[in-house]
């Protein structure tokens, strides 16, 4: 070495030798540069779904006359997170790989699908050791969604989910513990099915949290997800015809970015057309578990963050991810210590979380779970479908790190919490686009219904499309629902002004919704927090007119504030009496009230929001302070 380098230096003032250190330089970066695109082009190829490709064909096929196998002639794919025997299982993470050996059997459920006579042709992407829900890899690339090539892909099964909404391969499996299989299916515009905890086997699939893992699967096609289903959950029974009552979760769908006559009236109309459904019920889900989960009390958090009445889902996703670190720090904590893997910075603190912390309340977690499951079956036993969102935001852009990534990510966990904890089968279902993302609902039924719930998607599933197709090419009018539609698009249109800071705008949106329907509490809620901000932004702005000139007449500008907040208070009283526990008219109907100087009327409206709400940070605070106004 000390040789080299002293030959290095005696020429070093030689300009032939830097010309020849930097064409090795060049040539190192060329050919870094060639292998990336060339891995660039490959995975552009199959959109980065792949870890490995190799194919395993299916068992022989019966001699005529018997029929042919049941998924004859189908291709699938498979999570890096099943063993295929002679391969080694990833699970996401090189580190994994590198520590451990090919794999001596197959997976239960993949040798079920190959004696059925379908073909898998790989090993798909997904987020390391199972721990993400957004579907980016940083070892093996981020798979590129085909519905929308600038946003996540959504995971864990990400990779299992792209090849599915490529038309790579004709169903995929995948697994799903925290929305794993629900999530990705949303955002890539595909089927996704959850099956009852339980139902079908995980032996040779790598855990991640046991109390919520389940074996699920991708399709386009409703019929080739029915079959897959029956293959593996063995449904040989036939079930007799039973009529089916839809149940939808009203207030989830309240906080979803997508307008009602596009999901509510596809499916209500889907109802009226066909036979053997009833007229379709409605529930306030939060409030329901929150009254029947007694054990779930202990899980609320005080969070500005958490919309009012979703508190019992915020703190039934809190219950969902304390079992899914403990699980998996029972499982795997002694491999993270022994191997220190090189993880992505989210993942990473996920997993110091799940290592490093201590779990004194396991017990009241499991209790969650058992009170969770009785009380979904006693909802939805004999003939009754929940219907909620299956995410409640479009897909992130890709490397978004900001709050509101943050704040997509724990509302679509919420959601997921309802089938993760109860172990009810759900199924994800396609209902065409808006704003150029994808539409999901999702379909939840009791435990051990998945024959119910397969039969129903499959009934449903052509009238579903046609319905959706004509909601999303249809202008934004009033339809043959009538009146009701048209006020929801208002609406939404509102909101979608609010989120622009056009107030007055805004205004003008939620009224002409409320003369059409005067009985929804929401509109007038929504115009009183229109009515807020804009009395706020006209004493900002009358402020700093005053800072510049000195002798400005401003008595008109005062009084238009005061009629603004007096507005405000007039539409939350409204709301209040169509909905005496409606929290959000509590706080805006005291905002408006301190602001008009009005202090122990507005004192009155907040201690009454946390009567109904006794965690609600916003109203406690508010108390504390006008106490000390009035002191």
């Amino acid at each position: 070495m000390s040789k080299s380098l002293g030959v290095f230096r005696s020429n070093a003032s030689n300009p032939k030798v830097w010309v020849l250190i930097g064409v090795t330089v060049a040539g190192i970066v060329v050919l870094a540069e060639t292998r990336r695109r060339r891995r660039l082009k490959s995975n552009r190829a199959d959109f980065g779904a792949f870890v490995e490709r190799f194919e395993i064909l299916p068992f022989p096929q019966p001699p005529p006359p018997a029929a042919k196998q049941s998924l004859f002639n189908l291709s699938f794919a498979i999570k890096d997170i099943f063993e295929v025997k002679d391969h080694v299982t990833s699970f996401g993470s090189p580190a994994w790989k590198r520590s451990h050996e090919n794999a001596e059997k197959m997976a239960v459920v993949v040798t079920a699908l190959l004696k059925n006579g379908a073909t898998c042709i790989g090993k798909t992407v997904m987020d390391e050791l199972g721990f993400g829900i957004t579907g980016e890899s940083k070892h093996y690339g981020t798979p590129i969604n085909p519905k929308a090539p600038s946003c996540i892909p959504g995971g864990s099964s990400s990779g299992s989910a792209v090849a599915v909404a490529a038309q790579l391969v004709d169903f995929a499996l995948g697994t799903d513990t925290v929305g794993c299989i629900r999530i990705p299916a949303a955002f890539t515009g595909i089927l996704g099915y959850r099956p009852s905890h339980g139902a079908v086997s995980t032996v040779g699939v790598l855990p991640v949290a046991q109390s919520l893992d389940t074996v699920g699967w991708f399709a386009r096609d409703p019929s080739i997800l029915h079959q897959v289903g029956c293959t593996i959950l063995q449904l040989n029974v036939v079930e007799p015809r039973r009529t089916k009552c839809l149940l939808f979760a009203d207030d989830l769908f309240q906080f979803y970015k997508v307008p009602q006559h596009k999901t509510f009236s596809v499916i209500t109309k889907v109802i009226e057309k066909l036979s053997g459904y009833e007229h379709p019920k409605h529930i306030n889900l939060s409030e329901h578990i929150a009254k029947n989960v007694s054990s779930l009390k202990g899980f609320h958090e005080n969070s500005t963050k958490v919309q009012n009445g979703t508190s019992a889902l915020k703190a039934l996703s809190s219950v969902m991810i304390s079992l899914q670190r403990y699980e998996f720090k029972s499982n795997h904590e002694e491999w993270v210590k022994s191997a220190s893997p090189n993880l992505a910075s989210e993942v990473a603190k996920n997993i110091h979380l799940a290592i490093n912390s201590t779990y004194d309340n396991v017990k009241m977690l499991y209790k969650v779970r058992t009170e969770l499951r009785a009380t979904l079956q006693a909802l939805l036993k004999d003939n009754k479908i929940l219907v909620i969102p299956t995410v409640a935001d479009p897909p992130s852009q890709l490397n978004s790190k900001n709050a509101y990534y943050t704040e997509c990510n724990e509302r679509a966990l919420m959601l997921s919490s309802i089938a993760s904890i109860s172990g009810c089968c759900q199924v994800a279902i396609p209902l065409g686009e808006h704003d150029n993302f994808p539409i999901s609902v999702s379909f939840i039924a009791y435990h051990g219904g998945d024959k119910f719930l397969l039969d129903t998607l499959l009934d449903m599933y052509s009238s579903l499309q046609e319905q959706a197709s004509i909601a999303s090419n249809s202008a934004l009018l009033p339809d043959t629902n009538g009146d009701i539609d048209t006020s929801e698009i208002l609406k939404e249109k509102g909101n979608a002004a609010f989120r622009q800071k056009l107030w007055n705008k805004a205004v003008n949106y939620y009224t002409e919704a409320i003369k059409l329907n005067n009985m929804n509490t929401v509109y007038y809620c929504n115009r009183a927090a229109a009515y807020l901000e804009l009395g706020w932004s006209d004493i900002l702005f009358n402020f700093f007119l005053i800072l510049h000139v000195k002798f400005l007449h401003i008595t008109s500008p005062i009084c238009f504030n005061f009629c603004s907040f007096q507005q405000a208070e007039e539409d939350c009283m409204k709301a209040i009496s169509l909905d005496k526990k409606n929290v959000k008219a509590y706080l805006r109907r005291g905002t408006a009230r301190e602001s008009l100087l009005h202090y122990k009327d507005a004192a009155h409206d907040f201690s009454f929001a946390l009567v109904l709400e006794p965690q609600n940070k916003v109203a406690s605070q508010a108390v504390e302070r006008l106490k000390k106004l009035m002191s």
